[in-house]
């Protein structure tokens, strides 16, 4: 079975308030990061249509401040799948309520694991791009894959040392 990377699609939009900020008066990062792994999960849930669990993060890069009173808008959609895992490219942006102005301010690729009831990893459908984004992001999805393999067995390794 495949299924096309828009139907997990996945959109959350929050206001900033001032205790979602630090004394810069920008975003805690800890805080946008809790709200990509909340939009990206729903999108590899609405994927899966099963249990998930976050995997590994990586490529999380903030490239421009959010600031209070701001909107935010996280967007996630699953990009590629392996045997159980599932990569979703989450992207957020913020917007100025008053000019209008958005800006792309945070961008990560996810990791979730499918489980089945008893708690196992289990095959998850294909997906199959669409857009162009999309085929960019599936056709490029097999070398972050290997990195983050090389990544993971490093630090297993590292563990046993």
């Amino acid at each position: 079975m495949e299924k096309p990377a828009s139907a997990s699609r996945t959109v959350m939009t929050q206001i900033i308030f001032p205790l979602d900020t630090n004394h810069h008066e920008t975003m805690f990062g800890g805080k946008v990061m809790e709200y990509m792994d909340k939009a990206a999960a729903i999108a590899a849930m609405r994927h899966a249509r099963m249990q998930v669990v976050t995997a590994s993060t990586d490529s999380l890069d903030f490239v421009a401040p959010i600031k209070v009173g701001e909107v935010i808008e996280v967007e996630a959609y699953v990009t590629w799948t392996h045997d159980s895992s599932m990569e979703v490219c989450v992207t957020v942006q913020s917007e100025n309520l008053y000019t209008a102005q958005r800006t792309t301010t945070v961008t990560a690729f996810f990791t979730f694991v499918a489980l089945n009831d008893q708690g196992r990893p289990t095959k998850v459908p294909k997906v199959y791009p669409e857009t162009n984004e999309e085929i960019h992001m599936y056709a490029t999805a097999p070398e972050r894959y290997e990195l983050r393999m090389k990544r993971k067995r490093e630090r297993q390794h590292a563990a046993k040392t």
